[in-house]
């Protein structure tokens, strides 16, 4: 953790803009906060887990992000400031629950933060645009653009959705998340844990006719904050040229520098959009320009606003600037300059220049020594290239890069089962299910049940390195411990699948090839549904739990003379510490974390426990 996130108030640190956004958390008083990791939003939990105990409130990483907001809505329910925060994915998975919670409203203060992936830096299965889910559910949404508006605007939303007993959505992308900037700190607030539930039927009674009751009241909501907040938008600058523009892409051009002859319209408060904000700026413009990543929210908003204010505007928005991906200073100053009738910058000759480089490709890879390589290798030597590979969102979504291609598809958390049952039903392919050990807890044990229940018979892989990895390690219900760093019990998975009805179960060890082959061997001739657990401890993990007890791990070497027979390891098994050059083979001590895979592997005697140096 950042101890600056708990620097005393006055201070102006360095934060990330999610540790911002802990930090105003803080301030506001939070007494619970329930997540699940997602990045870009991961850090926001992460800190706020290291602090709890400190700071004398309740955090938890909860099965899921649908569970996680409902736990802080029962606190919310109970008179306690609570927070959740999540990826735009876990958004769809919570709204369920969200989008009634916004109907019955709340008594305490609860932020939703939300993290977009504009580019897909860590979500590439799609570029959703969480401002969709805002207007249909009608929630209050602030957006910031750099820490300090992520911490202020977190206090912020915390005071709105209490005045108004409503949910507020902190809405981010990947580079407001996780940017680094000064922040002026606030004092923290002596969190409220403790409240209590108070039965209300007019509030709780979400069945017609109180339904529309409830609805009315909450656009009468949405009113009253549109008109209250309108004040928080602002505007520099003067001209008959307008931009209006939110988050990051305000960003983007502040670091253009100056446009003069421009007024910058900035909308912190993106629903409800001002309508007299967005009236009282386009009149007298001449043009207008709509800076905003992906989906044309606001551009529309202000289109509809024009026609009726200053008809004969002209509006500019998708039709210069990418529905797709994220903005740059640069790119939104080539769409700029040939309105603004500036120089458009040329970056042809620097691209050149960049091609003759001719940097090499660089994919992301398995760490040394992960299970899951070995897991992949195990399988696809056994099962062969005849296979459809069902993947699902973990670490493990690296297997749809080479040596190993085995994701020929990946979905939504625990969506391997539900597809691959679908393949099975209408086709006879064999196929094999990977699903992690977090993702199984959070989404798969539905779709594993209905294939019990429906008899599809797919071998299922699940890969079990006793952690969320891929976000930076935070307990599941498998794991020991809690977002608390108590102990407790955990839940095996073999329980679990047993308790389905499914008898083909093996825990297998990960780092063994000849059990997980053996295993696979004998499982895919079953016409029977069959589950193995291979199971190894992330090798990070390990490493740090080995380090903290002075030990060191065993690695390995190629044996002298012994470089022809490991030649095929490079491709075939790509671990990062195996390294070719010419025709020369070796592993880099550095890089090896003792798994000993690679030695099983190779032609007997090829790769041996490393000498001591004399």
């Amino acid at each position: 953790m950042n101890p600056d996130v708990l620097e005393r108030e006055g201070r102006t640190v360095v934060l990330l803009g999610n540790e911002a956004i802990a930090r105003g958390a803080l301030e506001a008083g939070i007494g619970l906060s329930a997540c699940y990791p997602g990045t870009p939003s991961s850090e926001v939990g992460i800190t706020l887990s290291d602090v709890a105990k400190k700071c004398g409130f309740y955090f938890e990483w909860s099965t899921n992000e649908k569970v996680a907001f409902e736990v802080c809505a029962g606190a919310a329910y109970s008179g306690v400031r609570s927070l959740t925060a999540m990826k735009h994915f876990g958004l769809n998975v919570a709204s369920d629950s969200i989008f009634p919670v916004i109907f019955t409203g709340v008594k305490a203060g609860l932020v939703i933060m939300v993290a977009d992936d504009p580019l897909g830096h860590s979500s590439a299965q799609s570029e959703q645009d969480t401002r969709f889910y805002a207007r249909m559910g009608k929630i209050p949404t602030l957006e910031p653009s750099n820490p300090q508006e992520a911490k202020d605007f977190t206090k912020l939303a915390f005071e709105i959705s209490e005045k108004y007993e409503i949910p507020v959505i902190l809405r981010t992308t990947t580079l407001v998340s996780h940017s680094a900037g000064t922040v002026k700190l606030g004092k923290i607030k002596k969190p409220k844990t403790k409240g209590k539930f108070v039965k209300d039927f007019d509030r709780f009674y979400n069945i017609r006719p109180n339904l529309q009751k409830l609805h009315t009241k909450l656009i009468k909501k949405l009113d009253l904050i549109e008109k209250e907040y309108e004040n928080l938008n602002t505007i520099e600058g003067q001209g008959k040229i307008g931009i209006i523009t939110n988050g990051v892409s305000y960003e983007y051009l502040k670091e253009i520098g100056k446009l003069p002859g421009v007024k910058i319209g900035k909308l912190n408060l993106t629903h409800p959009i001002s309508r007299n904000f967005v009236t009282k700026f386009i009149k007298g413009l001449e043009k207008v320009i709509i800076a905003e990543e992906l989906e044309p929210v606001v551009e529309n908003f202000v289109r509809g606003v024009a026609k009726d204010v200053n008809p004969g505007i002209e509006i500019y928005g998708k039709n210069i600037l990418p529905r797709v991906g994220e903005y740059t200073p640069d790119i939104v100053l080539q769409a700029l300059a040939p309105i603004l009738k500036i120089k458009s910058p040329d970056f042809s000759k620097h691209e050149r220049q960049l091609e003759k480089i001719k940097l090499p490709a660089r994919k992301p890879v398995f760490c040394p020594g992960c299970p899951h390589r070995s897991t992949f290798y195990a399988v696809k030597k056994v099962l062969g290239e005849d296979t459809v590979w069902a993947g699902d969102i973990g670490c493990y979504v690296l297997g749809i890069f080479e040596p190993f291609e085995m994701q020929d598809f990946v979905i939504s958390m625990g969506s391997s089962f539900g597809v691959t049952h679908g393949i099975k039903k209408v086709s006879d392919q064999k196929a094999v299910v990977f699903i992690g050990d977090s993702t199984f807890f959070h989404a798969g044990m539905p779709g594993l049940a209905n294939m019990k229940v429906h008899g599809t018979k797919p071998l299922v892989v699940i890969l079990d390195n006793g952690i969320t990895a891929m976000t930076g390690h935070q307990p599941h219900p498998g794991s020991d411990f809690t977002g608390m760093g108590e102990k407790k019990t955990p839940i095996k998975i073999e329980d679990v699948v047993k308790s389905f009805g499914i008898k083909n179960v093996r825990v297998v060890n990960a780092y063994s090839q000849r059990d997980l082959q053996d295993a696979v061997r004998e499982f895919s001739k079953q016409d029977e549904l069959s589950v193995i657990i291979s199971r190894g401890i992330c090798r990070l993990l390990m490493k740090r739990i080995v380090r903290s007890k002075g030990g060191k791990f065993v690695t390995y070497e190629v044996a002298p003379g012994k470089e022809k027979n490991c030649i095929n390891l490079v491709k075939e098994f790509a671990c990062p510490a195996i390294i070719q050059r010419g025709k020369k083979v070796f592993i880099r001590e550095d890089m090896c974390w003792g798994c000993g895979v690679c030695s099983q592997i190779a032609k007997k005697g090829s790769i041996v426990p490393r000498r001591k140096k004399k």
